[in-house]
């Protein structure tokens, strides 16, 4: 976990943030978090001015930047040979996934962000304006039948959750179509995020796709829906506005997201198992709940003892998340 005000993006929210009253973005937060949790989609952008933009770049941007930025570590150490040229965003508003991905793959490259809300482009704009890398900022409202620019890399950052459910399998097609090489498609970690998911990579792999990340296969999920969902976990520092806006006393809070990542690349390293859910530590034993790379092994428990040396020091050290072995 690293310090929000640490880090480039840190430090363009600071800048931002510095002197908003707390009670005027808790009151923008409160509204945003009943727009969120409803389940009728929005007619209208839910950020429909800059004090909602503002709002949101306080209370949700650090986390779905952290998100992000864990799920491109996994694709990119899936693809350690490559790097995109063009990076195209959509839904990506305030930017989260173009920090994230300036993260994972420093440089310059064509940068599209689309989305429909105009103040949270107008936002990304800002917050970008002394960033290292350039980025196009496009308004239009992404429905089935939509044209995208083709790029490298594309991201399908929070978005299909507030979409008709008739568009989104239109958008997934429409990003698998415009990726040059990688789509990564990442939703809350919630049960019914982790379905928008699943159905997400269904579409993927049906378009010639393979997957990257987190599945170390490209069969059917294992996962029983209803049962239970994956999702993983990426730990956020909080500024001490983020405390007051968000009620909270911690120095961090764990953002819980579900995604897929697939490529039209060859993935050179190994499939190996991924810890699909957080590691249990015992007395002289980790376990260790896997997703196999053999699809008929499916969903798998294993107990990894002190008896087995080496083997149980990496296990206590493997992150939920983590592939397995480690090395």
């Amino acid at each position: 976990m690293t310090s929000p005000t640490t880090t480039p993006l840190g430090a363009a929210l600071d800048r931002l943030l510095d002197g908003l009253p707390p009670r005027q973005a808790a009151a923008a937060v409160e509204r945003l978090i009943a727009s969120y949790r409803g389940r009728t989609v929005a007619a209208t952008p839910i950020l429909r001015d800059r004090a909602d933009a503002v709002a949101y770049a306080a209370y949700r941007m650090p986390a779905t930047h952290e998100a992000i930025a864990a799920a491109l570590d996994q694709l990119a150490a899936r693809l350690p040979d490559w790097a995109p040229a063009s990076h195209l965003d959509l839904g990506g508003g305030t930017g989260a996934a173009v920090w994230a991905a300036a993260d994972a793959w420093p440089g310059d490259r064509e940068t599209v962000v689309v989305d429909w809300s105009e103040p949270a482009l107008a936002l990304g704009r800002e917050l970008a304006a002394d960033a290292a890398f350039r980025v196009e900022w496009r308004r239009e409202r992404l429905a089935p039948g939509v044209r995208l620019p083709t790029a490298d890399l594309v991201t399908v950052s929070y978005l299909l959750g507030e979409l008709p459910e008739a568009a989104r399998d239109g958008v997934v097609d429409a990003a698998a179509t415009a990726a040059g090489a990688a789509v990564l498609v990442i939703e809350p970690g919630t049960p019914d995020g982790y379905l928008r998911v699943r159905a997400a990579r269904d579409r993927l792999l049906a378009a010639g796709l393979r997957v990257a990340a987190p599945c170390p296969h490209d069969a059917a999920c294992p996962i029983e829906p209803g049962a239970d969902w994956c999702h993983f976990a990426a730990r956020v520092g909080r500024s001490a506005l983020h405390r007051r806006v968000k009620g909270g006393v911690l120095p961090y809070e764990d953002e819980k997201f579900s995604y897929v990542a697939a490529t039209s690349l060859p993935v050179a390293a190994p499939a190996r198992a991924r810890v699909v859910r957080r590691p249990q530590l015992r007395k002289g034993q980790v376990l260790l709940d896997l997703c196999d790379p053999e699809p008929a092994a499916g969903l798998r428990r294993e107990t990894v003892t002190r008896r087995q040396g080496a083997d149980y020091r990496t296990a206590r050290d493997t992150p939920w998340g983590g592939v397995w072995p480690a090395t």
